[in-house]
């Protein structure tokens, strides 16, 4: 049943305004446990996004019931890759120079390793060879001066690259981000427009994904270097405005579409299936916690709470 439009106007630009000042405070309002938050966003998206795809996407990719999760597919790999691809490409001669130096590195510790254990056997003898040991000591300390100028070169490499690295992933984040925003914007208003329950749902899920994203913790993007991604670079306070404001221009453009096409229903779920693989990326790479990090009983209390939730809602729905 179609939702009125003035309805679904007020409704979105309420949810655009909130979308804002989640983004504009980031995570000074709110503070929700990241597995909470992956508890929600794991139960949201096997039972909401993959059951609404599957019965609303008006036409099969191909005709193909085994492609009917294919632009969910895309939406994940085009993150995945885009991501990948950046991350490789980075200052590559520089990743050159400092993976060789690293090598180099722990070749000299091993040889010093070996020079100790001579000088230690030299020192049980009775009769100390001092010319010898002089020797060593020399050649020991010649050692531990070229390993300090690596370390050095190291970190100046290390450097060079995050430096560079920080740059290009904040320029990929605003580009990936401004587009998932407000995909995100026309996304809410269509679905608003069909049923407001699965609109507010959505909404919910966004925000929270908005929350989480805000406040992720630094990711090891070179595990060999120790290079990690620093959420705490600083951009430009124009590219702050824009992409704060993703998401309700996304909405306002929502609106406009459906005023003029109001029976868009194939073009919205194509947007929503590739923004749903968006959001699995999102899901596997940022908002569950990595390795032993985490809080068990704090997902399952998202997870299920989540999911009961989505089952009330379904009660009270069907039985209006």
């Amino acid at each position: 049943m179609s939702v009125n439009l003035i309805i679904v106007g007020i409704i979105g630009l309420a949810f655009g305004v909130l979308f804002f000042i989640a983004d504009y405070f980031e995570n000074k309002l709110i503070k929700v446990h990241a597995s909470l938050i992956a508890g929600i966003s794991v139960s949201y998206f096997f039972l909401i996004v993959l059951p609404e795809i599957a019965e609303r996407l008006p036409e099969l990719p191909f005709h193909l019931k085994l492609f009917e999760y294919l632009f969910v597919l895309i939406g994940f790999s085009f993150v995945h890759v885009s991501e990948k691809l950046i991350l490789q490409k980075v200052e590559v001669n520089t990743q050159r120079k400092m993976r060789k130096l690293l090598k180099k590195e722990k070749i000299l510790e091993s040889v010093e390793r070996n020079m100790e254990k001579i000088l230690t056997k030299e020192l049980k003898h009775e009769n100390l060879d001092v010319l010898a040991l002089k020797e060593i000591a020399r050649t020991l300390s010649e050692l531990n001066e070229q390993e300090e100028g690596m370390k050095i070169e190291i970190n100046n490499y290390k450097i060079k690259i995050q430096n560079h690295i920080n740059k290009e992933l904040t320029s990929f984040r605003f580009i990936t981000d401004y587009i998932y925003h407000f995909l995100v914007g026309i996304i809410l208003i269509g679905l608003l427009r069909i049923e407001l329950v699965g609109g507010i749902l959505f909404f919910i899920y966004a925000l929270f994904r908005t929350v989480v994203t805000k406040r992720s913790e630094a990711h090891l993007v070179f595990t060999d270097l120790e290079i990690y991604e620093d959420h705490k670079f600083e951009e430009e306070p124009l590219i702050k405005y824009l992409s704060y404001a993703a998401a309700p221009t996304g909405i306002i453009i929502g609106l406009l579409v459906n005023s003029l096409l109001p029976d868009n229903i194939e073009l919205l779920f194509l947007f929503y299936s590739f923004i749903s693989g968006v959001i699995l990326y999102v899901i596997v790479r940022e908002v569950i916690p990595e390795k032993e990090k985490g809080d068990p009983l704090k997902f399952l209390i998202g997870l299920v709470g989540f999911a009961v939730v989505i089952y009330i809602i379904n009660i009270f729905t069907n039985i209006l």
